[in-house]
């Protein structure tokens, strides 16, 4: 279980506190005006965003001590982080040697990975030849094969067009689902959380303002929230 006790991060004119409680295999959606403090929310789990004062814990282990490259989390970005001087299978493979040196069966979970992505035929280029759709197919791949058993999505899918969108959010739920991959997904697109969340936390005023089901999203019974999506 993931647990957040007043997580707080400090600022000299914001501050943003959140509590909450993950199950292990949960899909939560992330939803909230831009600066509500989502990705913020995300970098303090991923150790990139200095916590002031609270606790976190993942599976009984306090992750506050650690550094981001310690704690059991991938995280992926809307801007992909690739290394444009390695290949398509290089970047793929460093996600789980930094010198690549990989034995058999991680070279063949690099092909599986490529494989449900769609990238088999363009391992051998660079990522500068591929479109930002293809390059944000590679950060996925090499999330894949990294599996961490915490998996932090920061709108890494919002340059691909809707089908393969669709279809990427799809490979997440086989992530979760085949490995009980804990999940929290930063969304804008309320279609992506009633897509595959299993529940949805609303951020608001750097707080968690809501903590319930996709459903809230069909029927919004918080002003806050139905502001958001346009209906209030």
């Amino acid at each position: 279980m993931l647990i957040l006790d007043n997580l707080m991060a400090r600022y000299p004119d914001w501050q943003v506190c959140f509590s909450t409680r993950i199950q292990p295999g949960e899909i939560v959606a992330l939803i909230g005006r831009s600066g509500a403090g989502k990705s913020t929310l995300l970098g303090m789990l991923a150790g990139f965003v200095p916590v002031t004062s609270g606790a976190l814990s993942f599976a009984g282990h306090d992750l506050l001590p650690l550094r981001p490259a310690e704690r059991p989390v991938t995280t992926l970005f809307q801007d992909h982080n690739l290394f444009l001087h390695l290949s398509v299978y290089d970047n793929i493979a460093i996600g789980l040697h930094p010198g690549l040196k990989l034995s058999a069966a991680q070279q063949e979970s690099v092909h599986d990975a490529a494989d449900r992505v769609g990238l088999t035929a363009m391992l051998k280029r660079l990522p500068e030849q591929l479109s930002g759709g293809q390059q944000q197919r590679i950060a996925l791949a090499r999330a894949m094969v990294r599996d961490r058993p915490l998996l932090l999505l920061d709108e890494p899918f919002s340059a691909l067009d809707p089908a393969l969108r669709r279809e990427m959010l799809g490979e997440v739920v086989r992530l979760a689902r085949l490995r009980g991959t804990t999940v929290l997904m930063v969304s804008h697109n309320p279609d992506d959380a009633e897509l595959i969340a299993d529940r949805l936390l609303f951020v608001h005023e750097g707080k968690i303002a809501l903590d319930g089901s996709p459903d809230e999203l069909s029927n919004p019974t918080l002003p806050a929230l139905a502001s958001y999506l346009g209906r209030g």
